[in-house]
């Protein structure tokens, strides 16, 4: 009798292993899906910043151009402005 019982016992506690060994893993994955699914959003949001920030790059290199090419005009001008004086001197109009 004695053997029955520690055999019941023995295969109850197998029982019980296996069942916590199945709710544990269970758990683990649940885990595992949301840790992954943080992770997504959060490369998400930082994808979308970098592109923020190379349309922000690309409209900041525009406006620069767009500004080098003012200066170079106002140069131009100010140099034909000094061409313009200097005439005006050598012909001792001033």
């Amino acid at each position: 009798m004695t053997v029955e019982l520690g055999f019941l016992i023995g295969v109850l506690s197998l029982i019980i292993a296996f069942q916590t060994y199945s709710l544990n893993k269970a758990k683990s994955i649940k885990s595992d899906g949301q840790e992954s699914a943080e992770l997504k959003a959060e490369l998400g949001y930082i994808r979308k910043g970098v592109d923020d920030i190379r349309i922000d790059s690309k409209a900041n290199e525009k406006a620069l151009n767009h500004l080098g090419e003012r200066v170079t005009r106002v140069e131009e001008s100010s140099k034909q402005a000094h061409k313009r004086l200097d005439n005006i001197e050598s012909k001792g109009e001033i």
